[in-house]
């Protein structure tokens, strides 16, 4: 039997236009009740469930119970990855004068991609990073170097704890509004817990934008300069 993972399965759930809106509304890494995804979805409660019900199956979702209330969220970064690297294939068959991505200038500029930071601000952070030699591409593989280890450690970041779970240390993202790289992984979401430490930035309620204070901004355009 050829033991190829069958990808027909995962493309199954994803095909279905309402199971694709429930996954896009939990992109910003909160979990929701199968009520308020019926309602991203423009789908009736039961039909939800049953969509619901097929998209754990598949993996793709978890639920949590908090007293007598279920909440759905993603089932990890890495289909949450999976979502935003689609995202972004679907806008690369527009043709180049339109603009790709989200409408809204808020979310092109920084949103929250599950649970690191993406936008513009997310891939100016992935930029600094690999050109000033603190990740390098090998193979394929993203990995931090000595001068990465230094600065992550310096900016307030335990290093040795991310390595000790489970969770890749280092992972790009496909952007979808830019269609580059921005960093996932388990050093994108320290990073994206750090700017909220500091206060740089908030997310906004019911969204996937995040919004920059003014101080957030030059301390950000300061620590992570583009080379």
């Amino acid at each position: 039997m050829d033991s190829t993972p069958n990808i027909a399965k995962i493309g199954a759930l994803l095909g279905d236009n309402a199971r694709a809106r429930m996954l896009s509304s939990l992109m910003h890494g909160k979990a929701l009740t199968a009520s308020e995804l019926a309602t991203e979805a423009g789908i009736t409660a039961q039909t939800a469930t049953t969509h619901l019900a097929k998209l754990e199956a598949g993996g793709l979702l978890q639920m949590r119970r908090q007293g007598r209330h279920k909440y759905f969220a993603l089932a990890g970064e890495e289909v949450a990855t999976l979502l935003e690297s689609l995202m972004g294939l679907t806008t690369s068959h527009e043709p180049l004068r339109t603009q790709t991505g989200p409408r809204d200038e808020q979310m092109r500029q920084a949103r929250v991609c599950y649970n690191h930071l993406a936008g513009n601000r997310g891939i100016q952070l992935y930029d600094h990073l690999t050109g000033s030699g603190k990740l390098v591409d090998e193979g394929g593989s993203l990995l931090i170097t000595a001068k990465g280890e230094h600065f992550v450690n310096e900016f307030g970041i335990d290093l040795d704890t991310l390595r000790a779970s489970r969770s890749p240390l280092c992972r790009s993202c496909l952007d979808w509004s830019e269609r580059r790289t921005h960093l996932a992984g388990s050093l994108g979401r320290a990073f994206f817990e750090r700017f909220e430490r500091l206060r740089w930035l908030k997310r906004v309620d019911g969204s996937r934008v995040v919004k920059f204070s003014a101080r957030g901004e030059r301390e950000f355009d300061s620590a992570f300069t583009v080379y």
